[in-house]
């Protein structure tokens, strides 16, 4: 087994021995797919369709080459990628390639195997198959004459082979690949050579992952070094590319060649990718601008994987992964204020809980300062005082707590009240600003019924009273309202203080009751000290008494007190109703004086404004018919100054007109002299050449004919002196030998004059065509000389060659055949002087020139031949690059911007022109049809004139304008190169008929005829 591999390797390393040549319109199989590590690999290299690959993709790949130019390169792929089994991957590709003017178009196929050595190591083995057409786009060749050149280009369909080979370990990869190791033309049926793409490739990746935490945990980093040898240049090139876990990767790359590169890639799903790489050129290559790259892939799980990579993250993430967040629905205004008015409430009754919290915290603190303190019984008339002044504070602070929250419930209802009083008074303020307003508004400007509108304004008037007055009403029912609440909390206030008083004076009573009873129980019961004891008793019951009427009198003043208080705060709030009563009544007087008074206002600012606004609509008009008789007068001294200035302008023009008109006729004069005298020179410069080129020929056959004369003269005197000495055997085999050589000379001359007479063909073919490339570039045109058979041509031109060759061969093995046998004359007659001696050592001498003349005439006329070829290639480029500039659009801006000139510069024929004035140009049929012609609509035209040449066009269509007829036009048939001049177009033939019939005998209709258009 390792043996087979052995000769794979042996075979990939000396495949570059063998070489081939590059034939026309055969275009390379190299896709330029070498800026990306993610998608479409095995394009790099055969194996890499297996070799770190864990998914299958469908690619769809673009790229733009050097896009500042224009038919710069573009390559167009469709791919499929990926393993099949466990140890096999597959890939399929169709491409198209533009060039240019070449194209091609074909299809890829991608297979390779995989060998498993260790548990880490792989050999793997792959073959790309690629199968093309190459040749000229015809469509991107717009020519307006046939080019029998570009039918040389011939179209190919090619087979190319690329294999490649793979041994990897754990991170790292070694291989080669052969780039079009065989290039088969399947048209010729030969294997192409010396083509420039061929090449062999080594390379070195390293794959690994980045343990770290965080954001680039896991991330995966490739990286790839290669060499590329060519038959003329090496080429070194290193790619890099770091794929994040979320599914984002980037990559960077250098190519000694193509310059640098880079690029970004994402999953926008988990299956869709989105790949862009960006390459700009350096040295070199720096001004062919920047190259683009894109690629769409279809990424598909792969079920045949011994190692998998990670599952890669998506923008969009998968289905089950995906959160929704909650979104609260919107609110109508009207929900918007039911759920304030909510929180309003909410806030409200919170409020009204904290208050009722400090009352009871405020009762409980009362009632505990209300209670007394444990009193002992040799202390009891301080604790009494002491009880009834803690009774008495208790009171006061409850007396004050109360004011207290009555003052603050006052307050709120005061402030209540001023809010509301405010609100109200803002929107009767509002309201009589709005019925003000629409008083105004209303109120009819014109002064010819003021019947009508004092009854509207009265009626206006009673509404706003009787709004006003009901306001008054719900104002004042508002008012008693809170007037009666306030009077019932005062209420409620005195019979809280009141109950608060009784239950303190009962309390004290009660403890008063309760000291009286513990001093009666403590009495001493013993009979030894009687009257001490009744003293005692006396004085006890003294105080006793004196406490109780003191208690008597404090409740009885506590109850005056409570009847004053109360009485107090009758008479308080009948005089704060009272007041609140008065100033009621006086704010209703002084609302409703304040409306009459504003209605009253409003009535005259009413009244003034219609006034005014009468006024103003009286001196608008009187201003507005000033201002029309002030425009009439001044539109018609326009108009006089407009047709004055138009008369001007006309007169200008007319003659601006007549001037432009003399300078375009002395400018086609002049251009016309000018190209007649350019003509006229180039032609006594071929002529003076013509001449010196005969004259040159003439001496050279003149000097040619005294050389042959004076070789003649010369050999008939050797002859002569050669045929009178006596001749032995080997004298007369040389004698033969020199007749021979003789006749293959004469021979060998005719094929001499025939080559060059072949190589002045082709000289003069070059000059031809150079000046037609050189009168085109100049805007001159020159019917192109029809091309012979280049393929004939080569043929008798190599059948040539050949017969010269062999001739030449024959004249050194005749020389080498007489001077052998010299050489044994010599040993036989060693006098060289002798007199045959002599004859044939000059005639070998001369035979040796001649032939060595002959040689050098055949290398210079041949390398003559390889310069005119040279030379004809470029005349070629430059017609075909001439052909691909001037297209057809060109050509029809160039007629539509002649055809204006000459109708806006041609003046009318100040003499009647006649039939005889016009070429009518080619003869034409009464009907005929042309069909595929650009530019214009299919119909029925009628044509007055048919040129192939531009300048009787151009002729024709100057005097046509010249005769009235300014409705002329024309269009072209690229098919015949002629242009038809028509002015009438109609959509069917009974129509064309008839205006055909009814032509008339204007001049420039003499040989019209009907053009039926089929598009």
């Amino acid at each position: 087994m390792k043996q087979q591999y052995f000769v794979v390797i042996v075979f990939l390393l000396f495949a570059k021995q063998m070489l081939y040549s590059q034939e026309d319109g055969v275009v390379s199989f190299a896709l330029p797919v070498r800026n990306s590590l993610k998608f479409n690999r095995y394009i790099i290299n055969p194996t890499f369709s297996f070799v770190r690959e864990q998914n299958t993709y469908i690619s769809l790949y673009n790229k733009r080459q050097w896009i500042q130019f224009e038919n710069a390169p573009q390559t167009y792929l469709f791919s499929y990628s990926g393993r099949f089994r466990e140890n096999e991957a597959i890939a399929f590709g169709v491409f198209q390639q533009n060039y240019g003017m070449l194209t091609t178009f074909g299809a890829v196929a991608n297979y390779a195997h995989n060998v498993q050595l260790q548990s880490d190591s792989n050999l793997t083995f792959g073959v790309n198959l690629g199968v093309y057409k190459s040749g000229l786009n015809e469509s991107k060749v717009i020519t307006n004459y046939p080019d029998p050149s570009l039918e040389n280009i011939p179209s190919n369909a090619l087979i190319t082979v690329n294999p490649g080979i793979n041994y990897g370990t754990a991170f790292l990869d070694f291989g080669l690949s052969v780039n079009n190791l065989v290039l088969y033309n399947i048209n010729t049926s030969k294997i192409v050579e010396d083509d420039p793409e061929k090449s062999i490739e080594a390379h070195i990746m390293h794959t690994g992952y980045i343990d770290a935490n965080g954001f680039f945990d896991r991330s995966k980093f490739s990286g790839l070094l290669k060499t590329e040898f060519k038959k003329d240049k090496t080429i070194v090139s290193g790619l890099a590319m770091l794929n994040i876990p979320i599914g984002v990767w980037a990559q960077a790359g250098y190519n000694s060649l193509y310059g640098i590169s880079g690029g970004i890639g994402l999953n926008i799903t988990q299956n869709i990718s989105f790949e862009y790489n960006y390459e700009t050129g350096t040295g070199d290559l720096s001004n062919f601008g920047a190259s683009h790259e894109i690629v769409l892939a279809y990424k598909f799980k792969s079920k045949n994987n011994s190692y998998v990579d990670d599952e890669e993250g998506s923008v969009i993430p998968a289905a089950d992964t995906r959160r929704t967040a909650y979104t609260p629905p919107k609110l109508t205004p009207e929900e918007k204020a039911k759920k304030e008015q909510q929180a309003a409430e909410v806030k409200v009754r919170r409020a009204a809980v904290a208050q009722a919290k400090l009352d009871a915290a405020a009762k409980a603190k009362a009632d505990a300062l209300a209670k007394p303190k444990p009193t002992t019984d040799s202390k009891p008339k301080t604790d009494a005082v002491a009880q009834a002044k803690l009774a008495a504070d208790a009171k006061a602070k409850a007396d004050a707590l109360a004011k207290a929250k009555l003052a603050a419930d006052a307050k709120v209802k005061a402030d209540a009240k001023a809010k509301a009083d405010a609100l109200a008074q803002a929107k009767l303020a509002a309201d009589a600003k709005a019925k003000a307003d629409a008083l105004a508004k209303s109120k009819p400007t014109s002064v010819s019924k003021p019947k009508t509108d004092a009854v509207a304004q009265a009626k206006l008037d009673a509404d706003a009273k009787a709004k006003a007055d009901s306001l008054a009403k719900a104002k004042l029912a508002a008012d008693a309202k809170a007037k009666a609440d306030a009077l019932a909390q005062a209420k409620l206030a005195a019979d809280a203080k009141a109950k608060a008083d009784a239950l303190a004076k009962a309390k004290l009573a009660a403890d008063a009751k309760a000291k009286a009873d513990a001093l009666a129980k403590s009495k001493p019961t013993t009979v030894s000290k009687p009257k001490t004891d009744a003293v005692a008793q006396a004085k006890l019951d003294a105080d006793a008494k004196a406490k109780a009427d003191a208690l008597a009198q404090e409740k009885l003043a506590a109850d005056a007190k409570a009847k004053a208080d109360a009485l107090a705060q009758a008479k308080l709030a009948d005089d704060a109703k009272a007041k609140a009563d008065a100033l009621a009544q006086a704010k209703l007087a002084a609302d409703a004086k304040a409306k009459s008074d504003a209605l009253a206002q409003a009535k005259l600012a009413a009244d003034a404004k219609a006034k005014a606004d009468a006024l103003a609509q009286e001196k608008l008009a009187a201003d507005a018919k000033a201002k029309a008789d002030a425009l009439a007068q001044a539109k018609l001294a326009a108009d006089a100054k407009a047709k004055a200035d138009a008369l001007a302008q006309e007169k200008l023009a007319a003659d601006a007109k007549a001037k432009a008109d003399a300078l375009a006729q002395e400018k086609l004069a002049a251009d016309a002299k000018a190209k007649a005298d350019a003509l006229a020179q180039e032609k006594l410069a071929a002529d003076a050449k013509a001449k010196a080129d005969a004259l040159a020929q003439a001496k050279l056959a003149a000097d040619a004919k005294a050389k042959l004369d004076a070789d003649a003269k010369a050999k008939a005197d050797a002859l002569a002196k050669a045929a009178v000495a006596p001749k032995d055997d080997i004298a007369k085999s040389m004698d033969n030998i020199a007749v021979s050589l003789e006749n293959a000379k004469k021979t060998q001359q005719q094929l001499l004059t025939n080559l060059n007479a072949t190589v002045s063909a082709k000289q003069k073919d070059l000059q031809d065509m150079k000046e037609e490339n050189d009168l085109s570039e100049k805007g001159i045109f020159k019917e192109p000389k029809p091309f012979k058979s280049t393929a004939g041509e080569s043929k008798a031109l190599e059948t040539l060659n050949l017969q010269i060759a062999e001739v030449n061969k024959i004249q050194n093995d005749k020389i080498k055949e007489l001077e052998g046998l010299y050489n044994q004359r010599i040993k036989k007659v060693s006098d060289k002087n002798e007199t045959l001696n002599q004859y044939y050592l000059k005639t070998i001498e001369a035979l040796k020139n001649e032939q060595s003349q002959a040689v050098q005439s055949n290398k210079d006329l041949v390398s003559s031949l390889e310069q005119i070829k040279i030379a004809t290639e470029i005349e070629k480029k430059r017609r075909i690059k001439k052909a691909a500039f001037v297209n057809e659009g060109d050509r029809f801006s160039q007629d539509k911007a002649t055809l204006e000139r000459i109708k806006e510069t041609t003046p009318y024929s100040a003499t009647l022109l006649k039939p005889a004035d016009f070429d009518y140009g080619e003869e034409q049929a009464n009907m005929q049809i042309l069909k595929s012609i650009k530019n214009v609509n299919s119909g029925y035209y009628l044509v007055v004139a048919v040129h192939s040449d531009v300048a009787k066009r151009d002729a024709f269509l100057t005097k046509t304008v010249a005769a009235g007829q300014t409705n002329i036009n024309f269009f072209y048939d690229v098919n015949t190169s002629r242009y038809f001049i028509y002015y009438d177009k109609f959509d069917n033939i009974e129509e064309a008929k008839k205006a055909l019939q009814s032509k008339g005998s204007t001049p420039y209709n003499g040989k019209m005829s009907i053009a039926k258009i089929e598009n």
